[in-house]
C-alpha cells in the first residue's frame, strides 16, 4: 500500500460524526446546479440515510429545487405527487413507496426512503407551490408503464392524440410486456416499433403546451413519451451491444434532468442519487477505453466542471442487500473487507473512521494515480469480487469529493411484491 496515499487522506480527510459535518462540503456549493451524489452499492442503508441529510441541507440552506434518483419515473411521480400534496391516494409514504414494484423493488421500497419523503412533504407543506421540491425518476426502464400513463391521460383529457397514441403502443403488444422478447424480435427481425414511438413522441412535444396544469401534467407526459422512445431504443441496442445500450441509458438519463431542469425555470438546482457507476465521470476510470460515456462525464462536458459536484461513496466491509442472479429473490450478504490496495483499503488504513474528503486545486494531484474502487451491483457475489468489482480510477477526477463509511449495514427493504423481469 502506498503509505504517501495514505497520509494524504490522513492530511485532508474530515471526520463525519455528525450531520453538521456536512457544512464543509456545502461550503463548496457556490455555483453549482446539480450536485451528484453516488453509492457503491444498491442496498447500503448508510448510503440513503448520509445522501438524505446531504440532501436536506442542499433544499434548506442552498435552496435545490428537486431530487432526481434512478428509479422508474412513474413509480416516483407517485411520490412527487404525494410530497406535493395533488391526491390524498397514499395516506403516508410507506404506502406511497410500495408503488416500487420492478425488481430490484429494495432500491426505493425501502424503510430508509420513508423519512425523507415525509420529511419532502412537511417542507412543501409550509412552501408556496413554485418553491416545492419536486421527485423524480430518470431510469429508462418503464417502457410499458409510461405508455400506460400516456394512455390515462389523454384518455382523461379527451386528447385528440388519444387514438393515434393506442394505435402507436398496439405495435408493443405481440411482445406481452417482455421487453428482452421485444429486444430480439427488434434487434434481429426488424420487427420493431422505432418509427412507430418517434412519430408519437414529435406529436407529445409539440402539442406539450396543452396538457399544463398545476399538476406538472405537461412534464409527466413529455417524459414518458421520452422513455417510451428511448426504452425502444435501448431494448432493441441491448440484445446486440451493452456497451451501446449502456450509453443510451445514461443519455437517457442526462436528458431528463435537462428537461426537468427547463420545467423548474432558470432557478432550478438538482440533486441527483445514482450509483457511483454513473455519477462518477467515466473519462477517470477505464470505462474510457470502451467508449462508454456516462452521466457525471456527459453533465461535466455540458455545463461545465463549475456547475456540477460529484460526491462519491464507498465502505471498508458490513453487510449489503443484493442477489447472485438477475431477477431473482434478494439475500442479506457480507460485505468483505475491501481489497488490499484498494481505495476502500487506504481509506481505511488512514484511520477506521467515517470520513470526508474534499478533492480541491491544493490536493488533487495527491490523489491522481489510478487506484481499483469498488463497486457492487444489484447482482453480487462476494466470493468473487476482486475479479470485477474494483474499477481502476483517478478519484480525484472521478469525483470533487467522497464520503467514506468504515462499517455499514444493509438496506431494510419493505415486503412489497416484486415484478421479475
Amino acid at each position: 500500500m502506498n503509505q504517501q496515499l495514505i497520509q494524504s487522506i490522513k492530511d485532508y480527510a474530515i471526520p463525519l460524526r455528525t450531520a453538521n459535518d456536512y457544512d464543509f462540503l456545502l461550503n463548496t456549493v457556490n455555483e453549482q446546479s446539480l450536485v451528484l451524489l453516488g453509492e457503491s452499492s444498491h442496498g447500503t442503508s448508510e448510503y440513503y440515510k448520509e445522501r438524505a441529510e446531504i440532501s436536506k441541507k442542499l433544499i434548506t440552506e442552498k435552496g435545490f429545487t428537486f431530487l432526481a434518483v434512478e428509479g422508474d419515473w412513474p413509480a416516483c411521480q407517485k411520490v412527487n405527487r404525494y410530497i406535493k400534496g395533488f391526491n390524498d391516494k397514499f395516506k403516508d409514504a410507506r404506502e406511497v413507496l410500495k408503488s416500487f414494484n420492478r425488481w430490484p423493488t429494495w432500491m426505493w421500497a425501502n424503510e430508509e426512503m420513508i423519512e425523507l419523503i415525509e420529511w419532502l412533504k412537511e417542507h412543501n407543506m409550509k412552501q408556496p407551490k413554485e418553491k416545492q421540491v419536486g421527485f423524480y425518476g430518470i431510469d429508462i426502464y418503464s417502457l410499458w408503464e409510461s405508455m400506460d400513463e400516456i394512455i390515462s391521460y389523454l384518455e382523461k383529457t379527451n386528447s385528440s392524440l388519444v387514438e393515434e397514441a393506442k394505435q402507436t403502443f398496439s405495435c408493443f403488444d405481440p411482445f406481452n410486456r417482455k421487453p428482452e422478447k421485444y429486444g430480439i424480435s427488434a434487434a434481429f427481425y426488424s420487427e420493431g416499433c422505432h418509427e412507430e414511438v418517434t412519430k408519437l413522441l414529435t406529436e407529445i412535444s409539440l402539442n406539450k403546451h396543452t396538457f399544463k396544469d398545476n399538476e406538472e401534467s405537461s412534464l409527466n407526459i413529455e417524459i414518458n413519451a421520452l422513455i417510451t422512445s428511448n426504452a425502444e431504443n435501448y431494448y432493441r441496442t441491448m440484445v446486440l451491444d451493452d456497451n451501446q445500450s449502456w450509453n443510451i441509458r445514461d443519455q437517457h438519463m442526462v436528458e431528463v434532468i435537462h428537461k426537468i431542469e427547463q420545467f423548474h425555470g432558470e432557478k432550478a438546482k438538482g440533486i441527483v442519487w445514482e450509483h457511483n457507476t454513473h455519477v462518477g465521470d467515466a473519462r477517470a476510470t477505464d470505462m474510457a477505453n470502451q467508449g462508454v460515456v456516462n452521466v457525471g462525464q456527459l453533465l461535466r462536458e455540458q455545463k461545465g466542471n463549475n456547475k456540477v459536484l460529484i460526491v462519491g461513496f464507498g465502505t471498508h466491509r458490513g453487510t449489503v442487500i443484493a442477489a447472485d442472479q438477475w431477477g431473482v429473490n434478494l439475500e442479506n450478504m457480507i460485505t468483505p473487507p475491501a481489497q488490499e490496495g484498494s481505495w476502500e483499503d487506504a481509506m481505511h488504513k488512514a484511520g477506521p473512521s467515517n470520513k470526508l474528503l474534499l478533492f480541491t486545486q491544493e490536493n488533487r494531484n495527491l490523489f491522481s494515480q489510478p487506484i481499483g474502487h469498488r463497486a457492487i451491483g444489484v447482482v453480487y457475489n462476494p466470493q468473487y469480487e476482486q475479479y470485477g468489482n474494483y474499477v481502476p480510477s483517478v478519484m480525484s477526477d472521478r469525483y470533487d469529493a467522497f464520503v467514506y463509511i468504515n462499517n455499514s449495514k444493509s438496506l431494510q427493504p419493505l415486503d412489497v411484491k416484486e415484478v421479475f423481469l
